[in-house]
C-alpha cells in the first residue's frame, strides 16, 4: 500500500493555527522564529492570536499555511515516509520542501514573493472566483469559452465541484449561464482575486525570476503537479510547472486519480484543516484518508 501526502492551499487557515507546533519543541519554535525574521514581521502573532480578517490577507495566509504544513512535516520526523506527494496550489511549495526538493528558507521566500505578487495582481483589475456545484467539467469548460469576458476553469477540486476564475463581469456572466445549464449552485468565493487565471500574468512574471534563481534538488519521491496532474522528479521540469501554475488550473481531481492509478491507497493531509481529505473521498470513496498527527 503506497502512501500519498497532501498539502493544503489557501482557505485552510484558522486563527490559532500552528500554536501547538510552536510549543512542541525547541526545533519547531526556532523554525517559526526564523520565519518571523525572514518575513520581516511576526507572522506567528497573526497565526496564533490575530483576527480572521488579518489572517485572510493573501500576503499572510499563504506563508502561514506553508509554515503550518512544512513544520508539521518536519516534526513528524521518521513518521513522514511518502511514496508520492502533491499540494493544492500554494500547497505545491509545501510539498516540495517536505519532499526535500526545496530548502525551508528558499521555500518561505518564494511563497512570500508569490503571495505579494498575487496580491498586487489583484489590485490591477477587479476580479473574482466562484465555485460551481453539480455540473460536469465539460459543461463548465464550454460555458467559460462562450463568455466574452475573461473567465476560465481554475480548480478541478472533485467531480461536480469546479472553481472558475476571471474578471468580475466574466465570472458573473458565467455563473448566470451555468445556473441556466443546470448547476446546483454558483457560489462567489471570498478571495482576493482571480487566482489560476490569465489575470495572474503579472504575478507569474514576477515569480518566474525568483523561481529560476533558486536551487532545486531531486525530491525523495515523485511530486504530482497541478498544471497537468503528472508525476515529476526532474528539478527543471518542476520549476517550469511551478511557474505555469499561477495562470494555469489546479487539476486536483486528475491528480488524485493518477495517484490512485499508481498505487496510492492512504492519503494523509499535512497542514491545517481537512478540506483535501474530503475532496479525496469525493473522487474515490474507497480511498483511505487521515490527518497528519504528531
Amino acid at each position: 500500500m503506497k502512501k500519498a501526502y497532501l498539502f493544503p492551499g489557501q482557505g485552510a487557515q484558522f486563527v490559532g493555527m500552528g500554536k501547538d507546533l510552536y510549543d512542541h519543541n525547541e526545533e519547531t519554535k526556532f523554525l517559526f522564529e526564523q520565519a518571523n525574521e525572514i518575513l520581516g514581521f511576526r507572522i506567528t502573532d497573526v497565526m496564533f492570536g490575530g483576527t480572521d480578517e488579518e489572517l485572510k490577507q493573501t500576503k499572510v495566509t499563504q506563508p502561514a499555511i506553508f509554515l503550518h504544513s512544512v513544520i508539521l512535516a518536519k516534526a513528524l520526523g521518521k513518521k513522514f515516509k511518502p511514496d508520492m506527494v502533491a499540494g493544492h496550489s500554494l500547497g505545491e511549495f509545501s510539498a516540495l520542501v517536505s519532499a526535500g526538493a526545496l530548502g525551508y528558507e528558499d521555500g518561505l521566500r518564494l511563497v512570500a514573493t508569490r503571495a505579494n505578487a498575487m496580491q498586487k495582481a489583484t489590485e490591477i483589475q477587479p476580479s473574482a472566483m466562484a465555485a460551481i456545484l453539480g455540473l460536469d467539467d465539460f459543461t463548465v469548460e464550454d460555458v467559460c469559452q462562450r463568455v466574452s469576458e475573461v473567465v476560465v476553469p481554475a480548480n478541478y477540486n472533485c467531480p461536480g465541484q469546479l472553481v472558475i476564475s476571471g474578471s468580475v463581469a466574466g465570472v458573473d456572466k458565467a455563473c448566470e449561464l451555468l445556473l441556466e445549464a443546470g448547476a446546483r449552485r454558483a457560489l462567489k468565493l471570498n478571495v482576493g482575486g482571480a487566482f489560476h487565471s490569465p489575470l495572474m500574468e503579472a504575478a507569474k512574471v514576477e515569480l518566474q525570476d525568483a523561481i529560476e534563481a533558486v536551487q532545486l534538488s531531486e525530491p525523495i519521491c515523485p511530486i504530482y503537479q497541478n498544471v497537468d496532474a503528472k508525476a515529476y522528479t526532474d528539478p527543471d521540469a518542476i520549476k517550469h510547472n511551478l511557474i505555469e501554475q499561477l495562470t494555469g488550473p489546479v487539476r486536483w481531481t486528475q491528480t488524485i486519480l493518477h495517484m490512485i492509478e499508481y498505487g496510492a491507497h492512504l492519503f494523509t493531509e499535512v497542514g491545517p484543516g481537512n478540506v483535501l481529505q474530503g475532496l479525496v473521498k469525493k473522487v474515490d470513496r474507497q480511498a483511505e484518508t487521515a490527518a497528519a498527527a504528531l
